[in-house]
């Protein structure tokens, strides 16, 4: 069973940075998607961006323009880039990584809390 394990959150000011990782405890079969999630209090968990194998980011309307994600395979690590961050950011961030069909998995991790407020 691999573990994740997300990184980097913290309290920022609005208008701020701050780069999320996302590490697996082991080797990730591929092709893989990795996605982030955040679930703010009282709401649903929400997609944040994915990354397919080949590279393809997705991400949502709200985060477009201020959000990157990237991954690096052979670490086995992906990266969420956030900036200009907005009080409406505050959640818990979670990293998922799924695989369909032969050897399918869907791994998630504990998730990281990131705060955005003056």
């Amino acid at each position: 069973q691999v573990q994740l394990v997300e990184s980097g959150g913290g309290l920022v000011q609005p208008g701020g940075s701050l780069r999320l990782s996302c590490s697996a405890s082991g080797s990730l079969f591929g092709p893989y998607v990795m996605g982030w999630y955040r679930q703010a209090p009282g709401k649903q968990r929400e997609l944040v961006a994915t990354i397919d194998s080949d590279g393809t980011t997705n991400y949502a309307d709200s985060v477009k323009g201020r959000f990157t994600l990237s991954r690096d395979d052979a670490k086995n690590t992906g990266y969420l880039q956030m900036n200009s961050l907005k009080p409406e950011d505050t959640a818990v961030y979670y990293c998922n990584a799924k695989r369909g069909g032969w050897r399918p998995y869907d791994y998630w991790g504990l998730g990281t809390q990131v705060t955005v407020s003056s």
